[in-house]
This record gives structure tokens, C-alpha cells and sequence, in this order.
């Protein structure tokens, strides 16, 4: 690489923060979202989906990607479907079933993630907790004393957790019926957030919280796992009129969600000596009593598998006799480890991982006989290396991550900075650390939460690059489905999209983008591979090797070719070449990442046949494409065109267009810093309404242009007409508030 380049990219990275400053900020615009209020709406992308869902048969896998029964490649654009906030639920009633499946397909979502299901079906407020204080967070929406709502599957009345509630049982198959009636498919959970009582027969089951980590070893635990897959995935819908585990509309089992024994090792969460009182309600320490069955399970698992002298190496390095237990290492004594104890103990962990997951999947696939596809867990912790685990979920159908840009418990210290100014730390560049040749790959969370200035990036990257990466599947975090008349036209959390005026707007750009595979894939992929030393050793490097954890990768190689591991326990890849430069330019010359050489505020454009967009500074960087430039007064913003006839752009009779910028909660105001809000503020929400002049060119035949904006009901607003300029068409947007504008054109 050229040194120039070099210094450039260097100044870019040490350039401040875009200035925040709230009294320059454009003034918002009340945009409340009803989905109830929608019949139809000319946005609607449900063509996209092939209604009813599963009518073809089950999704399979072959060459590395998901296909449909005749071979046909698919792909998955979901949400997860949770019910934290005051007037949501996970598992609606029959009526509002109907209108969010309908409004799911509307928005080109073809697959609902159901998370926690396997929760009691109404909250009992936890003795003693803190009433809320500023922002809402999930936990808290769930245990700080909202009134009980429906919630989960699980019997809430009993002193166990091993029945159902029939009502949310049938809320659940109605909910299915519906989701699958629209063309949309379903994927089960069956660990996430399952607390156990007194019924249940766990040991110490009032200090485990939810269990992450445990329920790889405890036998109590496995036997209820069991217990809880049996009841569900062998349940004979009575709608559908077929059981769950012969049903082509369930795409996909995950046996755990976010669960790692190896995340708890690393980040030293073995320590096991916290009093009852001390331990908070998510906990995620070992219990006195699962401290001693993990040790008792590590020293039979040695004895069983090293010979005699190099047990006798492992006891030396750990100071302990023969005949004495060797114990568990604390994350202070990695560094200084004898690699022997410490590769010895990171084996023990991916045994334990990959022989529960393994008895799982072949308990669902034979002894319920079911037909769908399986995930084992997800790589989840960026912030520690993921190779391990990877190694052991690229075993299953599946591999699947997630990952979020600036989580509340980030950005509450330090502000969030926009996406698009750091593209080698970019949610696109993070996945593909995960892909593997070979392998469908999906990503079942993601999301930039709420309240963000720049959230509006989010969307059009991720579907953008991960056509690019030739990924399987995206699924946001979360969409809370409203009960009829008990909601408002609120954020009401960080993560909860479906009151979100722009990610609404940007759920049918992102179906196009990805499902229709507007952008294409990339035309050569690099592999990676990894020696058994690389991926034992990869446990203890720093946190300042994230996120690939792997030395001397050039982190902008993914955004500008495939990425994927090819092998672990082989020959380790040879250095990397690839010489980056500004702007960062796929190899199919569809995307392009640029950074400002004065400010190092960024801006990518999509530059395809049928999907353009601008994301990010657009009005610094003056950012064009082949069908589309802008003219706006707003500092930053995403703009997408796409044809809704599927029709080149040139050609295309009818066009989505979205505008989007920031959003907020009535009254929301932010702190000093802006890096938090100090108040969450109330309904409706507001939008900054991007104004200004965009040019739709290289248009063929054009006589008129018809530009219809919509409300949040997806109606259209009186309608614009285009101005015919020698350059293109001409369309002056912002003079009603609205995110999206359907565009006729007459020929």
C-alpha cells in the first residue's frame, strides 16, 4: 500500500467525533407509526414472499447456502418478536395476530425469531426490585413492576416450570397459523431466559438466574431442556393441523441462545464465592454447588483423556499433588498459564459445549423426529475470541452470530459514534469473522439501538454488505407486536423497532436489497484458516485483537471481497496481502466506503440495477450514484430508491424512495455529553424530516414522475410531481413530514 494512503487512513482515524451539538440539530416533526391503521399500503413488498410459508416443503442446505426442496436459493429477512414494553406481547391475541402477521409480510419480513418463550406467562415482580430510573432497559421492563401482562409459554401459577399455559399455548399456534398464512416462517428458541423454582428439582436453583453456562453440565438441567423441546416441538398445531416437528413452516431450532461455557471462562465468571444476597437476578456466577460438579467433571474428563505423564505435566503446572483435583483457572492466571494447563482446560469446555449440543441436536432430529433445520448457539462476544465456539457450532445446519452497534451499556459511557466513520470496526466487518466456507450463515440479532443519531445507517449497510458476504439470513432486534388499544406511538425501549419511524421505513428497503439479492455477492472470497495452536491461543489474546483475532488480517478485506474460514486444526493461512484505500470499493464495484479527508466523516453509496442508496454524510461528501445524487440541507441521512416492479431502475413504473434521519420520543432530552438521555420522553414519536432536491437520473422514457409521500400508516399524503431537468428528474422532498415516497413513472 502506498504510504500516502497510509497517513491518510491514519489522519481519518484520529479526526474528532462529528460535532453533536443539540442546538443545531434540524427540528423534529411528529410521525406517529399505527400499523392497525393499515389496509394496504402502496410500500407493501409482500411479493417478495412465497405464501403460504413452507408450501414447497421444508428449507434445506446445499453448497454452503439455504435452498428451498427443488434447490432454489433462499434467504431470510426477520425480526425477533419479543413483548417487554407496556402495551406489547410476545404472543398477541387472535385479532391482533392477524394484523401484525399481515403487517410483517408487508414490511418483506419472511421469518419471526420467537424469543423467550420460555417465560412465565405473566410477571411477578421480583421482592425488592428498584423502581426504574431514566431509560427503560429490557430487564427492567420486565421485573420493575409493570402490571402483569402475557409473557411467555411456561405455567406462571405453578411452583415449577415444566407446564404450559394453555392460552399462550394456543396464542402461539394462532400467531404461527397466521405468520405462516402470510408466507412467513418461524424459528423456536428453546433456552433463553428459562428461570427455574422450587418444583423443578434444581440444585441451588434460587442463585442461577437464567443458568447460562450451567445448563451444559448440570444433569438436572439437560433432562428439563429435554423435557421442554419434547413438550413444544412434538405439539400438534391446532390450526395448521400438524405438529411442530413436521411442519415446513418451522425453518429453524436453536437449542441456546447466547450461551457459552467458554464466554463465561474468559470472562472470568467462574468465581463462584458470591453470597446469595450479592447476586443479582441475571447472574452468571458458578454456584458453590455447580463450582464443584464442574471440577469433578474437568478431573474425570483429564484422567480419561491424557496419559499418565502428561496428566502428571497439567498437575505440576497447576502446583497440586497426584491424587489432588486440579483446579479451575481464575482469568488473572491466563497470561501466566503453562500453555499445557491451559490448552488442557479450554479442550475441557469445547468438549463439554460440543457433546451437550450434540446430544441435544440428535435428540431433536431423532427422537422427535424433527425436520427442521438446527443452530446450536451463537457467536455473540465480540469482545473475546469467537474461533472456538465457531468450531464447535459449524457442526450443526447452521452457523448463526449476533452482534449490535453501541448497546445501551456502551454508548450510556461514551456516546455512539456514526457506522459509517468506522468501517474496519463496522457491524459488516464483525460478522464475517464468524462465516464459514461451506456453511449457511444467518444472524439472528443485530440492531444500532434506540436513542441514536445516526441510526438510520443501519439498515441499508447491513443488508447491503451482507448480500455482498452472501449471507443467509438477518434477523433485527426486535419487533413487540401492540395489544389493540393499549399502546402508544412511542420507543419504547432501546431495541423495540416497530414504533421506529425509520426502521420501519427501511424494513422493505432491506427485503429488496437482500432477498431479492439486488446487491450482488461478492466475486472472489478469501479464506481464512486456523491451526489448532491459533484457535487454543486465540482464549487469551487482549481485547485490542478484536475482533477477528487473528494477526496481521487487514480488517477492510471484508468490505471489499467474500470473507469465510475455511478449516480450523490445519495448515494457519499465510500473511495477508490486501493493500485497503479510500474509498473501500467491493470487488463487484456496487458498494463503496469513503471517508472524508478533512473531517473523517464517512458516507457509503449502493450502486445497483435495481436499489441505489446514500448513507451517511451524504451532504459533505456530495455523494452520487448512476440513478441518484442529492442536494439536501440535513448533515447526515440514508436514502434509498428501489423498483417495487422489480424492473431495472431505468425502467422501473414504480419506485420506493426513503428519506430518513433522526428520531425521537416527544420531549426526549439528552445529556450533556449527548452520549445518554436524561429523559426518555413520551408519544408520539418525531422525525427529522430530510429536506432538499434529489436527482433521479439515467431514467429511460420518462414523460411525468407522480412522487406520493406516506404517513405512518403507510397512506399516501398529497402528491409532488417531478421537474424534468437535462441531468434527470428533479423531486423536492421534505414539504410534509414522511420517511417514504412511492414514485410513478408515466412513460
Amino acid at each position: 500500500m502506498r504510504l500516502t494512503a497510509w497517513l491518510l487512513l491514519l489522519l481519518i482515524a484520529a479526526a474528532p467525533a462529528p460535532a453533536q451539538v443539540a442546538a443545531t440539530d434540524p427540528p423534529l416533526a411528529d410521525f406517529p407509526i399505527d400499523h392497525f391503521a393499515v389496509t394496504s399500503s402502496p410500500s407493501d413488498v409482500r411479493f417478495l414472499l412465497d405464501a403460504p410459508a413452507g408450501k414447497h416443503g421444508f428449507i434445506g442446505t446445499s453448497g454452503g447456502h439455504l435452498v428451498t426442496p427443488d434447490g432454489t436459493r433462499f434467504r431470510f429477512w426477520g425480526v425477533n418478536l419479543a413483548g417487554w414494553t407496556t402495551g406489547s406481547a410476545l404472543l398477541p391475541p387472535h385479532a391482533d395476530a392477524e394484523v401484525y402477521a399481515s403487517t410483517l409480510a408487508r414490511l418483506g419480513i419472511n421469518c419471526v425469531r420467537f424469543q423467550f418463550l420460555d417465560l412465565p406467562d405473566r410477571v411477578r415482580p421480583r421482592p425488592g426490585a428498584a423502581p426504574r430510573q431514566g431509560a427503560p432497559t429490557t430487564q427492567q421492563r420486565a421485573v420493575g413492576g409493570e402490571p402483569q401482562r402475557p409473557l411467555g409459554l411456561i405455567d406462571g401459577s405453578r411452583d415449577d416450570t415444566r407446564s404450559m399455559a394453555p392460552e399462550q399455548l394456543d396464542r402461539l399456534d394462532y400467531l404461527v397459523y397466521q405468520l405462516k398464512l402470510n408466507g412467513i416462517y418461524t424459528d423456536f428458541n428453546l433456552n433463553v431466559g428459562r428461570e427455574y423454582r422450587s418444583g423443578d428439582g434444581v440444585q441451588e436453583y434460587s442463585l442461577i438466574g437464567v443458568a447460562k453456562a450451567v445448563t451444559y453440565f448440570d444433569p438436572r438441567l439437560v433432562e428439563l431442556q429435554k423435557e421442554y423441546a419434547r413438550q413444544l416441538l412434538t405439539h400438534q398445531n391446532p390450526y395448521t393441523k400438524t405438529s411442530y416437528n413436521d411442519e415446513p413452516a418451522i425453518a429453524i431450532v436453536e437449542i441456546l441462545n447466547e450461551n457459552s461455557v467458554l464466554e463465561f471462562w474468559q470472562r472470568d465468571w467462574f468465581r463462584g464465592n458470591l453470597t446469595p444476597a450479592e447476586r443479582p437476578r441475571y447472574q452468571l456466577d458458578l454456584t458453590p454447588y455447580h463450582k464443584k460438579l464442574l471440577t469433578t467433571l474437568y478431573n474425570a474428563w483429564l484422567a480419561k483423556t491424557y496419559p499418565a505423564a502428561t496428566l502428571a505435566r497439567i498437575r505440576a503446572a497447576a502446583h497440586v499433588a497426584s491424587g489432588e483435583d486440579v483446579p479451575l483457572l481464575q482469568r488473572q492466571e491466563f497470561d501466566t498459564a503453562p500453555s499445557v494447563r491451559f490448552y488442557a482446560e479450554g479442550e475441557f469446555y469445547i468438549h463439554l459445549e460440543t457433546s451437550f449440543l450434540e446430544e441435544m441436536r440428535d435428540f431433536i432430529r431423532k427422537d422427535l423426529r424433527v425436520k427442521s433445520l438446527i443452530i446450536g448457539t451463537n457467536d455473540h462476544t465480540y469482545f473475546i475470541a469467537g474461533m472456538p465456539l465457531v468450531r464447535t457450532t459449524s457442526r450443526f445446519d447452521i452457523v448463526d452470530a449476533h452482534v449490535y452497534w453501541w448497546p445501551p451499556s456502551q454508548t450510556s459511557h461514551r456516546g455512539q459514534p456514526p457506522m459509517v466513520n468506522d468501517p474496519l470496526h463496522s457491524l459488516e466487518v464483525k460478522l464475517t469473522r464468524s462465516t464459514m466456507v461451506g456453511k449457511p450463515f444467518t444472524v439472528s440479532e443485530v440492531n444500532e439501538p434506540f436513542p441514536s443519531d445516526y441510526q438510520a445507517e443501519m439498515i441499508p449497510l447491513l443488508a447491503s454488505y451482507g448480500a455482498f458476504q452472501d449471507w443467509d439470513g438477518i434477523f433485527i432486534y426486535a419487533f413487540e407486536p401492540k395489544l389493540a388499544g393499549q399502546w402508544k406511538p412511542e420507543m419504547g425501549d432501546h431495541f423495540d423497532i416497530s414504533e421506529d419511524p425509520v426502521k420501519i421505513a427501511q424494513m422493505p428497503v432491506g427485503a429488496m436489497l437482500f432477498l431479492r439479492h439486488d446487491v450482488a455477492a461478492a466475486r472472489q472470497t478469501i479464506e481464512r484458516t486456523y491451526s489448532t495452536a491459533q484457535v487454543d491461543e486465540s482464549m487469551r489474546l487482549p481485547p485490542s485483537s478484536e475482533p477477528y483475532w487473528t494477526p496481521g488480517f487487514p480488517l477492510a478485506l471484508p468490505l471489499e471481497h467474500g470473507s469465510r474460514v475455511r478449516c480450523f486444526d490445519c495448515a494457519p493461512t499465510a500473511k495477508f496481502t490486501d493493500a485497503p484505500a479510500n474509498p473501500i470499493v467491493s470487488d463487484t464495484h456496487q458498494l463503496s466506503w469513503l471517508l472524508s479527508s478533512k473531517t473523517g466523516d464517512g458516507v457509503v453509496t449502493v450502486d445497483t440495477d435495481r436499489s441505489t442508496a446514500l448513507v451517511g454524510f451524504v451532504k459533505e461528501n456530495s455523494a452520487s450514484t448512476s440513478h441518484l445524487s442529492a442536494d439536501i440541507q440535513d448533515s447526515f441521512s440514508a436514502i434509498t430508491l428501489s423498483a417495487l416492479d422489480d424492473q431495472p431502475l431505468s425502467r422501473s413504473g414504480s419506485m420506493l424512495l426513503t428519506a430518513t434521519g433522526r428520531t425521537e420520543n416527544t420531549g426526549m432530552v439528552w445529556d450533556a455529553r449527548r452520549a445518554n438521555v436524561t429523559d426518555w420522553g413520551t408519544a408520539p414519536t418525531r422525525i427529522e424530516v430530510i429536506k432538499g432536491w434529489l436527482l433521479l437520473k439515467n431514467i429511460e422514457g420518462a414523460l411525468a414522475m407522480v412522487v406520493t409521500p406516506l404517513d405512518g400508516a403507510g397512506q399516501p399524503l398529497p402528491v409532488l410531481q417531478g421537474r424534468l431537468l437535462e441531468a434527470g428528474w428533479e423531486i423536492e422532498i421534505g414539504k410534509v413530514p414522511a420517511t417514504s415516497y412511492v414514485i410513478k413513472v408515466i412513460r
